[in-house]
């Protein structure tokens, strides 16, 4: 081959490569925005995709300008453009397409001359386990003025209520999704921002585009894996086949219904026929939400009350829907099983009665009985790591922070905010801990930091509504649960013959993963616990 033809064939090459570049595996597809592919139009324009700038000039005599990303994805990428007015539309990596619900905003443009450049917030993933989202209050109006750090809306997680702070200033133009507004999935478009004044007026009509569907979390993982191409092999001839009446056929392309591989699963194990499910993905692709509402749907025409009953239905808050999944899943998975042991507390309530008048004095918050049994308990843990686990299928997690969620029942739900290295913390501070957690629940304003990363949960029914007994159910992923119930007085044989005497005695009832924790391990724990429990002093030393 001659020199010529090497180098003719070394050009192409590093073309390509050009072309082609982009960090960590990152595919880049360009379209003129003269094919119309992308609504965006004009000179000086630019895209924002979480938090990335894509400046749209054009600039003779430059092959390909490179642009650095950063999409809060794990890294950054680095993508090359070409001159001819053309910019990138996808983008995907090794996480996944930036349509995830991670992504909380877009700086748009609207195929209409109309409009200017604007920025579309989208619902927040606020948790790992968030696929949906309501509007508690907007703290901004249409108009006002935003900062970086102030706080727009509050918004209601499947754990709590969450204050959701401005990225970037500008102006409140459009409130898409108002107060109370319930149900809104990831990504989906609440509100948009403007850099001028001005413009704010052009946006009292404006409906956000729906080209780009909300994914939820739950999705990421099937729609990040390679999906069953459109012109795939075609299904054998249906004119044999029984065809089933059809309400609707919102998903279908030709002869086929595209769905994400858990949604089909999910309607086949609950034999919900595809084509009577509206997709709201992509080109009308059905998702696991869209199962989730059909079923959700049916359930409700089902539930017919008896002729004659009076009743109110009560929605269930985000907060509910979370704990009720959660415990079904903890019955239905966990194998449960419960030991109880009696505590005599006489000289735990002797303490606590030499102890809140020093706290007093001191300005702090008085100790209650529940502090101390968390103490005990963190003690006990420490004693016996084995209960300080998780169940990981192929491993036994142990934790080496003993993290004590306390459950506390609120009129927005039940809430288990958690004491951190409770273990290591002085009565006081626990006690200071415990009230501010628990008056943050009851105003629902918990943080994420304020209930993730527990490792063992207390429930006590004792105190507060003198419940003598119960089984609490498992906190997934932990794999126990302490219940404490009331102190009663009982008559005791004395210390002499023929002589009786009076005691309080505590009922603690353990729950526990018998995967992770066998019977001797959890009697092994509450032997610990009942000594701290009745030798109240050894908290102080912790032996």
């Amino acid at each position: 081959m001659s020199a010529a033809h090497l180098l003719r064939h070394f050009r192409k090459l590093r073309s390509l490569h050009n072309a082609l570049d982009c960090e960590r595996s990152g595919l880049v597809r360009y379209f003129s925005t003269s094919s119309g592919s992308f609504p965006t139009k004009g000179n000086g324009a630019e895209k924002r995709i979480g938090g990335a700038r894509f400046p749209q000039r054009k600039q003779p005599g430059k092959e390909l300008e490179t642009s650095k990303l950063s999409l809060g994805l794990n890294g950054s990428y680095t993508c090359r453009r070409s001159p001819n007015n053309f910019i990138p539309s996808t983008i995907t990596g090794l996480n996944g397409s930036l349509s995830c619900g991670q992504i909380a905003s877009a700086r748009s443009f609207s195929s209409s001359a109309d409009l200017p450049p604007h920025q579309e917030i989208g619902m927040p993933s606020l948790s790992p386990t968030m696929t949906e989202g309501n509007i508690a209050r907007w703290l901004k109006k249409e108009g006002d003025k935003v900062s970086p750090g102030e706080v727009l809306c509050e918004v209601e997680t499947d754990k709590a209520t969450v204050e959701m702070e401005c990225m970037e200033e500008g102006y409140l133009a459009k409130i898409i999704h108002g107060d109370g507004s319930k149900e809104i999935k990831v990504g989906e478009i609440i509100a948009v921002t403007v850099e001028e004044e001005g413009d704010i007026k052009k946006f009292k009509d404006y409906k956000p585009s729906t080209l780009a569907a909300p994914v939820a979390p739950s999705e990421l993982k099937a729609q990040s894996e390679p999906t069953e191409p459109k012109v795939e092999e075609r299904e054998p001839s249906k004119a044999s086949e029984p065809k089933a009446p059809r309400t609707e056929e919102p998903s279908r392309s030709g002869d086929r219904i595209f769905s994400s591989p858990l949604a089909r699963k999910l309607a086949e194990d609950n034999n919900v026929p595809l084509s009577n499910v509206k997709g709201t993905g992509p080109d009308g692709r059905i998702l696991k939400a869209d199962i989730e509402d059909y079923l959700a749907k049916g359930c409700r025409k089902e539930a017919l009350a008896a002729p004659g009953l009076s009743y109110t239905d009560v929605p269930n808050a985000q907060i509910r829907k979370v704990t009720a999944n959660r415990l079904l899943s903890s019955k239905q998975t966990i194998p449960h099983y419960y030991l109880t042991v009696d505590t005599r507390v006489d000289n735990l309530i002797k303490l606590r009665g030499e102890l809140n008048p020093l706290q007093e004095s001191s300005g702090g918050k008085k100790i209650s009985i529940n502090d101390l049994v968390i103490k005990a308990a963190a003690l006990a843990l420490r004693k016996v790591p084995q209960c300080n686990s998780s169940w990981m299928n192929d491993f036994i997690r142990q934790y080496h922070n003993v993290n004590i969620n306390v459950a506390v029942q609120t009129e927005h739900g039940l809430f288990v905010p958690v004491i951190r290295d409770a273990d290591k913390k002085g009565l006081g501070m626990i006690a200071e801990e415990v009230k501010q957690l628990a008056q943050r629940a009851r105003d629902n304003s918990l943080k994420p930091d304020d209930y993730e990363g527990g490792t063992f949960t207390i429930s006590n029914l004792g105190g507060p509504f003198g419940i003598k007994q119960f089984c609490a159910i498992i906190n997934p992923p932990q794999s126990a649960i302490l219940a404490i119930g009331s102190a009663e007085r009982r008559v005791i044989p004395g210390s002499a013959n023929g002589q009786y005497e009076f005691g309080s005695f505590m009922s603690a009832t353990m729950s526990c993963d018998h995967r992770v924790i066998d019977g001797a391990i959890g009697a092994e724990f509450l032997k610990a616990f009942k000594g701290y429990i009745e030798n109240p002093t050894s908290i102080y030393t912790g032996n």
